[in-house]
Formats: C-alpha cells, sequence, structure tokens
C-alpha cells in the first residue's frame, strides 16, 4: 500500500518550485530584450489592471511587501512608466505612462512567446487540467485560517 510520503510531498513542492524558478528565468531573459524585468513587467500589469490601485493593493496583488513595492515604484516611476498621484487622503495612486503601457505591450507579446515555450511539452488537456489543479490548490489555501 503506497501513501504519500513527506518525502513525496517535498518532490511534488520541489517539482513545482523548479518549473515556476524556469519559467521566471525564461521571462525575465526574454523581457530584458524589451527594456523591461518580470517584477517591473508584473507591477505594469497590475497597475493596468487596476488603476489608480495603492500600494497596498499593488503589493498583495504583485506577492511582494509593500516596501518592496514602494521601491519597485520609484524605479518605474524614475524611468517614466508610472505615474503616483495623489489619492483621497494619504492615499498614493499609481497609473501607467504612455511609456509604461507600450513597455506593458511589448512585455505581453514577450510573455506569450515565452509561456508557450514553456508549456509546450505538456498538449493542450494536460495544460487545462494542471491550471484546474492549481486553480484548486490555490481556492484551498485561500480558504484555510
Amino acid at each position: 500500500m503506497h501513501t504519500d510520503t513527506p518525502a513525496d510531498l517535498q518532490l511534488l513542492g520541489r517539482a513545482v518550485k523548479q518549473a515556476q524558478y524556469r519559467q521566471h528565468r525564461a521571462m525575465d531573459s526574454a523581457l530584458a530584450e524589451v527594456g523591461t524585468t518580470l517584477a517591473q513587467w508584473d507591477a505594469l500589469r497590475a497597475i493596468s489592471r487596476a488603476p489608480g490601485s495603492s500600494a497596498r493593493d499593488l503589493a498583495a496583488a504583485t506577492f511582494q511587501t509593500e516596501q518592496a513595492f514602494g521601491t519597485l515604484a520609484s524605479r518605474l516611476t524614475a524611468q517614466n512608466l508610472i505615474e503616483r498621484r495623489p489619492g483621497h487622503g494619504r492615499r498614493i495612486e499609481h497609473h501607467l505612462t504612455p511609456e509604461g503601457e507600450r513597455i506593458l505591450a511589448a512585455g505581453h507579446k514577450v510573455a506569450d512567446e515565452v509561456l508557450k515555450r514553456c508549456f509546450a511539452p505538456l498538449p493542450e488537456p494536460d495544460r487545462a487540467t494542471l491550471l484546474e489543479l492549481l486553480r484548486r490548490l490555490n481556492e484551498a489555501s485561500s480558504e484555510a485560517p
């Protein structure tokens, strides 16, 4: 009788991390060709999805601390990719500049190609199954206390 041992779960966790690491390295390398990094492009994507969002909301959306996002936002502002504007109270709102929009669009094209290569070994039904399994894991994690 076979049961999941801690080692099996560790192998699973490592395999997920390894796939993510390879994907992130490929994305970072390819995004450099259009003048950005994965962290920067992800921030531009988050701002594009929710213009006017606070640093707190954007940090959560990009899996960063508020301090790390603030540092990143400062770099994006210096590169003229985003604008930070006063919002309600002490809130600072984040918006893309036209140059930020351009870099975001270029990044989408790069990401589509990189992800196509990363997931090419899996036929479409397997990709759909993987997506469903990961969604279930993420939903269960968000419901846990």
